[in-house]
């Protein structure tokens, strides 16, 4: 399309609409730096003329995915967190084995190896821990995912159990 046609033949596919659409609602957003209410989507839905049965189960499906989104963003979270203890460790372990080495040798000698050995490991903990995308970052998510709903499960369970025991 050039850029001295008519209007009226302009035509876009539903992706292109849906692209265009999505940059002008942010670049709108980023102007006014406001949130559109569900009253407004309502209307700019009907605008659209989509219906609000598929509006509701789009809204659905956003949803859906939000929540995707952030147990992925917990995962990762759960996952710094490992990290910086297991760093914490391998810091306070080969300090100390340093300060033994100072004190006792005068300079450091045998503990440097102990150091370099056991940085191999967290070099490794480095990787796994800030590689968020491939198979076995998937294997791990899912993991922990269902760990994570197996805990839950079982404290729903015990809870209530406890209720029916305190009535």
């Amino acid at each position: 399309m050039t850029a001295f046609e008519p209007q009226s033949i302009r035509s876009y596919s539903q992706e292109d609409v849906q692209q265009i659409l999505h940059l002008a609602i942010a670049r709108q957003a980023d102007d006014k730096d406001t949130e559109f209410s569900y009253e407004h989507i309502l209307e700019i839905a009907a605008e659209l003329e989509i219906s609000p049965e598929s509006l509701k189960l789009a809204e659905r499906d956003w949803e859906v995915q939000q929540g995707q989104v952030q147990h992925r963003k917990d995962f990762d979270a759960y996952r710094k967190r490992r990290f910086q203890k297991r760093l914490t460790k391998y810091t306070i372990f080969n300090g100390f084995l340093i300060l033994v080495d100072l004190i006792n040798g005068g300079g450091i000698s045998w503990s440097m190896y102990i150091l370099l050995f056991c940085g191999l490991p967290v070099g490794f903990d480095v990787w796994n821990t800030f590689q968020t995308k491939g198979e076995e970052y998937e294997m791990a998510f899912q993991k922990w995912s269902r760990k994570h709903q197996i805990k839950k499960t079982i404290s729903t369970v015990l809870n209530r159990w406890f209720k029916a025991l305190q009535t």
